[in-house]
């Protein structure tokens, strides 16, 4: 199954018209076997949007978010999701909070992105006056313009400016020069 995932996924970034025959051909495999795992184009569309989120709470888990001291929890957290985003794009884009899986995994990563703000906060990383559902919402931004970048793809150097443009902004003036 994971080889028709990763072929649909491949075959819809190039081509969002893509057949399940073409699905198929990318994958390697009849169009019959794929016929046989997902009965319409619309259900492998949601099984790839379904894997791929379970691939973002993965990429979240994997940078411990909840022990490695924050600011390396922070780009870790950044550049992992960031390898998924780009990766996945198509599939991504399509993760519906309508779906039940893909709306409870969207909510435990919401919980665990507070978790290591707050952890931030305490550690001095972020303002202590700072508004964690502001951040959070503002980090989420600043994710989703640098996986939509088509001029850098190097996670590491999209992560490095999006943790930078989040912890310093991008102006010269001092907060309390406002």
């Amino acid at each position: 199954m994971t080889t028709i995932l990763e072929a649909a996924e491949r075959t819809l970034s190039r081509d969002p018209a893509a057949t399940m025959e073409q699905i198929a051909e990318a994958a390697g495999v009849a169009r019959t076997t794929v016929h046989r795992r997902f009965a319409t184009r619309e259900a492998l569309i949601d099984a790839l949007a379904v894997w791929a989120t379970r691939q973002f709470a993965a990429a979240v888990d994997a940078a411990h978010p909840d022990t490695a001291p924050p600011l390396v929890a922070l780009y870790q957290t950044t550049a992992n999701v960031l390898g998924v985003k780009v990766s996945w794009g198509f599939a991504m884009s399509r993760a519906s909070s309508a779906n039940p899986e893909v709306a409870r995994v969207h909510t435990d990563v919401r919980d665990t992105c507070e978790r290591l703000f707050r952890r931030a906060r305490e550690a001095g990383v972020l303002r202590a006056d700072v508004d964690i559902p502001w951040t959070r919402r503002v980090y989420y931004a600043l994710i989703h313009e640098a996986a939509q970048s088509r001029d850098e793809k190097d996670t590491d150097a999209l992560a490095t400016l999006v943790v930078d443009t989040l912890l310093r902004g991008v102006g010269t003036l001092h907060p309390d020069r406002l």
